[in-house]
C-alpha cells in the first residue's frame, strides 16, 4: 500500500496545508560507503547543473544543500507533463514525475562523479526500486539524470561500476533517465529541512542523511544549509 503523507500546518504564517512525508515504524535506512568511480568527470566552462531523483525530495534537497560547491538545490518534478506537475497530482504516482532535486554546482570543488558517489551513499539507496524508506510509488523512483554528454558518460560508468560490485550486497536498481522538462515545487517545499528541522519526518529519516554525509564525506560537507 502506498505511504500517504499527513497534513500539517506550516510555520511561518502561510496559513495552508501540505501533504507531508509520513513517518510510519520502518526500520532505519542503511547507508553505505559508496566506491569512488573509476571514471571522473571532467567539466570546465563554469557552474554546471545536474538533477537527482530518490525518494522524498525533502532529503535529496537536503543532503546537497551540506555540500560544498553546492550553489543551490531545488525540489521539483522530472518528466511528466507541466499540467500534472503539482504536489497533490504527482503523489497519485500516475503523471510519469519523479520527485527530484535540481542542484548548481562548481565542478571545481565538486565533481559530477563524486556528486553521484554521495548521493548514492547517504541519500538513496540503489537497491530501492519505486520507493525510498517508507515513501511507495512511481514518483519515488531513483534515477540519475545527466544533462551533458560528460554526465551520461560518467553516469554510465558509475552504474556499470556499482553492478559490478557488491557494496549492497543486492541488486542495484536505479536507472539513468533522459533529461526532460524540471519542475520547481512550490515555495513551501524548498529549504525545507532547513525551515522545518524538528519536522517528525526531517529528524526520522532526514537529519541522518545529513550525518551520514558529515561522517562520510567530511572533506565535502558544509555545516550551514544554502539556501535558494
Amino acid at each position: 500500500m502506498k505511504a500517504r503523507r499527513p497534513l500539517l500546518a506550516l510555520a511561518g504564517g502561510l496559513g495552508l496545508a501540505l501533504a507531508a512525508c509520513q513517518q510510519p515504524a520502518f526500520a532505519a535506512e542503511e547507508f553505505v560507503h559508496a566506491p569512488a568511480a573509476k571514471a571522473e568527470a571532467h567539466e570546465s566552462g563554469g557552474l554546471k547543473t545536474a538533477i537527482f531523483a530518490g525518494g522524498c525530495f525533502w532529503g535529496i534537497e537536503a543532503v546537497f544543500s551540506h555540500v560544498k560547491g553546492v550553489k543551490s538545490a531545488v525540489s521539483g518534478y522530472h518528466g511528466g507533463t507541466e499540467k500534472t506537475a503539482n504536489y497533490a497530482t504527482v503523489s497519485t504516482g500516475r503523471t510519469g514525475h519523479a520527485e527530484a532535486v535540481k542542484i548548481t554546482y562548481d565542478p571545481k570543488v565538486v565533481r559530477y562523479d563524486q556528486l553521484m558517489r554521495i548521493f548514492f551513499s547517504v541519500g538513496a539507496d540503489p537497491t530501492q526500486k519505486n520507493r525510498q524508506g517508507p515513501d511507495v510509488g512511481t514518483q519515488y523512483r531513483t534515477a540519475i539524470v545527466p544533462l551533458s554528454a560528460e554526465q551520461n558518460r560518467v553516469a554510465k560508468a558509475y552504474l556499470a561500476q556499482m553492478k559490478g560490485g557488491n557494496s549492497w550486497g543486492r541488486p542495484i536498481v536505479a536507472t539513468i533517465e533522459r533529461g526532460q522538462a524540471f519542475y520547481p515545487a512550490d515555495a513551501h517545499h524548498q529549504d525545507f529541512a532547513a525551515k522545518n528541522p524538528n519536522h517528525p519526518y526531517i529528524r526520522r529519516w532526514d537529519a541522518p542523511k545529513v550525518a551520514a554525509l558529515s561522517k562520510y564525506y567530511p572533506q565535502f560537507y558544509s555545516r550551514s544549509f544554502q539556501r535558494n
